[in-house]
């Protein structure tokens, strides 16, 4: 059988990785397996600082690795909508793509602070999204945030 392929999203807050996992998972025999619907039901309460958001995803990553796997493993194509953010947590995401044999794309949305801020502040007005972030926690989670390099071996798409 030929394993699904795996999408994966890099972008900072607000870039528009959600938007774009929610249009590539319209694809036939593909899932969308969003991080932010499930720390929000899960850990929703835990989650007030960077350390809790660390925490809290790194226990979502450990249990979703296998599903993911298996998923891909049946055929069926993955929109992983994590935040591929960090070498760290670009190495799981490659982990997950090699052991289930799955080609993958790395879609990374260059999008500047001051856009992503912008989007950042009509979601939070909109109340549409699980998490509410100030402008102040954008500033301390993108200090974090590290484009894919060639070395790290992503088929990566810009947008």
């Amino acid at each position: 059988m030929t394993p699904g392929h795996l999408h994966i999203l890099c972008g900072k807050i607000a870039s528009g990785k959600s938007t774009l996992a929610g249009e590539l998972s319209s694809q036939p025999a593909t899932v969308l397996i969003s991080e932010d619907i499930w720390l929000a039901e899960l850990f929703g309460p835990e989650m007030s600082t960077i350390k809790d958001y660390v925490r809290v995803s790194a226990r979502l990553r450990a249990v979703m690795e296998p599903h993911v796997i298996g998923l891909l493993k049946t055929g069926v194509s993955v929109v992983l909508d994590f935040p591929a953010n960090t070498p760290e947590t670009r190495v799981w995401m490659r982990r997950v793509a090699e052991n289930s044999g799955s080609d993958h794309t790395l879609h990374y949305l260059n999008v500047s602070n001051e856009i992503c801020k912008e989007r950042l502040r009509a979601r939070n007005a909109s109340g549409s999204h699980p998490f509410s972030v100030s402008d102040e926690q954008f500033e301390a989670v993108t200090k974090h945030f590290v484009p894919p390099t060639p070395d790290e071996g992503f088929d990566v798409l810009e947008r």
